[in-house]
């Protein structure tokens, strides 16, 4: 059996970090009393906004972080990139409430990570 820690690691990390933000949008439904949609708050739309982000991209770089483990094997490089992908995927809804740097932080390891992620792909494919 092919064990595949990067991935496994960067996916339990990702379902926490989901059900962190689930709990973040459920704290103001309940505070608000908004069961439905975002009831014109904005904080609650910024947090919604966040998840969805977040299960946006979150399964594409997984795929593409357990293929490249599958193909070359575990390496340092790989656990690198699945280290900054989660932490910017943490930093992105503090960004959401407001604090820009994280968003910027959260958005660039995000779009950089996916980018990097795919090229290595298309080349381990094609090398």
């Amino acid at each position: 059996m092919t064990l595949l820690p990067v991935t496994l690691t960067a996916a339990g990390a990702a379902a926490l970090i989901n059900l962190w933000l689930g709990v973040r949008i459920g704290r103001i439904r309940i505070r608000e009393r908004i069961s439905v949609g975002d009831g014109g708050n904005d904080r609650l739309n910024a947090r919604m906004r966040a998840h969805s982000n977040f299960a946006e991209y979150v399964p594409l770089v997984l795929i593409l972080i357990g293929l490249l483990e599958l193909a070359l094997g575990t390496s340092l490089w790989l656990w690198i990139a699945a280290a900054l992908f989660i932490l910017g995927r943490v930093a992105h809804p503090f960004g959401m409430d407001g604090f820009m740097p994280a968003r910027q932080f959260g958005a660039a390891t995000t779009m950089l990570g996916m980018l990097a992620l795919g090229i290595a792909a298309i080349v381990t494919a094609w090398y």
